[in-house]
């Protein structure tokens, strides 16, 4: 069976990358295409439309809803949600709770944010369910403990809980459901469910840590003292705490009902408890005693908000991403760069088409890992500036054709919003050290490249839900994953994205750790607008692979006409040349990862142009899409080959 997988496997990426031979890259170069079929996307390449054939897993198709997510259970769920006659905002809510709950890369103590496009308003919203730095949590703190960042796992890992007040929000302005309804899945699986072999196996990987923390080791591990400690496969694992922390918030709105509340404050009494009640003190007592930072008045304190969203314009389609707190916007500044090129006429996946997106990449990133941190605090991300057309066509003109650009540095986008640079001597410093340096990325020993890839893909999962009425969500929770410190009694397992601040101001002034902030994290879901009307919902995980993955989807269905099941299995490449949001923020000039499939004289030119390539036969992410078929008034959804992620429409 493995040998038929990996033929089927080698067969699609052979069929879903470029031209294999010169002449017919040639060909693709010169005839850029004809109009797609279908009004999934504006062209289709004649010499990949050539190559088409069925992807490894099915399109889906509906008419009335679509839910996606990243288990075949939680997908259910949001399917669940529509059958009791919900939207797709309570669809998104039910698959957050059921993936938190399964413990696919995540947990109820993660963070969730989202873009959700209202059919009401005809706008595109977004929500901030990040949490933020508890009190204590400084540069002097860390540094005291010997530490060059915030630890990788552990209490003081953790920021504050935003999953449980992200989907409580998100129900309260745009659902329709109750939260009782809404959680009853997530209720049935904490009371037990079959394990999938991903997270089983990921938790007897983990166990010696797990152990470390008394109450991950009650929950996680119910075999102690046997070979493997960890459930197996198909096994129903069971985690009584956790039913009854989210019963607690049932019981909550239903008093508040009988008191005679609205819908909306029925909700918020739940929220509450989670935050303000007795659920928020055994959280607390048991980060405490753990040895974490999180006090109640951070939970008191903290709060998700409705947001505008960044946008640009690439073609004619609105982008919609998430502000600064997120990496998103450099997907927005990628697209802008990119748009001084004719990519589709290089062909899809030729040298020259996978060098200029790098080198668009490795620009957007480099302002990313300077600029990006949280817009609440002061000063103010350049967003402007950043997002300026005209800084994008500077940027665009320093893309070397020959050659990568090993140290890209950061630009300058304030005279662009007409304002001065407050950080101009770090930005100098950077820019004066990326000129001078000359040595190539080391090489790796396998375990280091092993890590290296962990680094940059810590996952999460992702959430897609559409209907018939015009709502449209895209969701990327996360935070909580295995390994995670369970807090006390709740069930709930801890966020590890204190990873994901500085402590020198000289790497990203905007992104420094403090008591109430929220670090930068590389959660980046999608929505696009085409003749603005709701066009395409697309999202991935993977840590900072996410939007390089997303953007090669976005290109893979605009630029070559793609299907979204298509884009989502395609033969994507990856970057590791900019800063790893996570462990030691490692980089790799001139480092990248290419599907196995890449042909032998594209991957030569690649390395005469400086590259460092590695292989892999599946290099997409586990993306996960939904397009609005205007034409025939219809969803078309994806979900990737990459991992467990699932669909299901009606």
């Amino acid at each position: 069976m493995k040998s038929i997988a990996i033929a089927a496997a080698l067969s699609l990426l052979c069929m879903t990358t470029a031209p294999t031979t010169p002449a017919q890259a040639q060909a693709a170069a010169a005839n850029p295409g004809q109009a797609a079929p279908q009004g999934l996307g504006p062209a289709i390449n004649p010499a990949l439309a050539r190559s088409i054939a069925k992807t490894q897993k099915p399109p889906l198709h509906g008419r009335h809803w679509m839910a996606i997510t990243g288990k075949p259970l939680a997908a259910t769920a949001g399917a669940m949600m529509f059958q009791r006659g919900g939207n797709a905002v309570d669809a998104a809510c039910a698959m957050i709770a059921a993936t938190s709950t399964m413990w696919d890369v995540l947990s109820w103590g993660g963070e969730t944010q989202a873009l959700i496009y209202d059919p009401r308003s005809k706008k595109v919203i977004a929500i901030n369910g990040l949490g933020v730095a508890p009190a204590g949590a400084t540069p002097e703190f860390f540094r005291g403990k010997g530490l060059k960042y915030p630890p990788e796992r552990g209490p003081l890992a953790a920021v504050t809980p935003g999953t449980p007040g992200g989907i409580m929000l998100m129900l309260q302005e745009y659902g329709t459901l109750s939260l009782a309804e809404v959680l009853q899945p997530a209720i049935d699986l904490a009371d037990g469910y079959p394990i999938d072999a991903e997270t089983a196996d990921n938790i007897e990987r983990w166990k010696d840590k797990l152990k470390e923390w008394p109450y991950s080791r009650q929950v996680m591990l119910p075999h102690p003292g046997s070979a493997r400690e960890a459930p197996r496969a198909g096994e129903i694992f069971r985690q009584a705490d956790l039913a009854a922390t989210l019963r607690k918030l049932v019981e909550a709105e239903k008093q508040a009902l009988a008191g005679g509340k609205s819908r909306k404050d029925a909700i918020q009494a739940a929220y509450d408890r989670f935050y303000r009640g007795d659920v928020a003190r055994e959280f607390v007592r048991g980060v405490q005693e753990q040895g974490g930072l999180i006090t109640l008045a951070d939970l008191a304190q903290w709060q998700p908000l409705v947001e505008a969203p960044l946008r640009t314009n690439y073609r004619g389609v609105d982008v919609y991403k998430l502000d600064t707190w997120t990496q998103g916007p450099a997907l927005l500044q990628s697209l802008n760069i990119l748009e001084n090129f004719d990519v589709r006429a290089m062909g899809y996946n030729s040298a020259n088409y996978i060098h200029t997106v790098y080198q668009a990449m490795n620009l957007a990133f480099a302002d990313r890992d300077f600029y990006y941190g949280d817009p609440y605090f002061p000063p103010a991300e350049p967003r402007q500036g950043l997002l300026s057309k005209e800084y994008a066509k500077q940027r665009a003109a320093t893309i070397r054709r020959d050659r990568n650009d090993a140290y890209a540095a950061p630009g300058d986008p304030y005279p662009f919003q007409g304002g001065r640079n407050p950080y101009l001597d770090l930005l100098q410093k950077h820019q004066r050290a990326a000129s001078a340096a000359i040595a190539p990325a080391p090489e790796l020993t396998a375990r280091q490249q092993e890590q290296l890839r962990e680094d940059f893909r810590s996952g999460t999962t992702s959430v897609i839900a559409a209907d018939a009425q015009g709502w449209l969500v895209s969701v990327t929770p996360s935070g909580g994953w295995v390994p995670a410190t369970i807090a006390g009694r709740t069930g709930i397992g801890l966020s590890q994205r204190m990873q994901s601040f500085v402590l020198d101001p000289a790497e990203n002034p905007y992104n420094v750790v403090e008591p109430g902030k929220r670090p930068r994290v590389t959660l980046t879901p999608s929505i696009a607008l085409r003749d603005g009307k709701p066009w395409l919902a697309f999202a991935v995980q993977g840590g900072d692979s996410q939007d390089q993955n997303l953007l090669q989807f976005f290109l893979n269905v605009l630029e070559f006409g793609m299907t979204p099941q298509e884009a989502a299995e395609a033969a994507n490449f990856e970057s590791l040349q900019m800063k790893a949001s996570f462990g030691q923020h490692q980089t790799q000039p001139g480092r990248i990862t290419l599907n196995s499939s890449v042909p032998q004289w594209v991957t030569r030119e690649l390395i005469g142009r400086g590259y460092l390539p590695s292989f892999e036969t599946r290099t997409s992410g586990p993306i996960n899409a939904i397009l609005i078929d205007p034409e025939n008034g219809s969803f078309w959804g994806g979900s990737s080959n990459h991992g467990e992620d699932y669909g299901i429409g009606w």
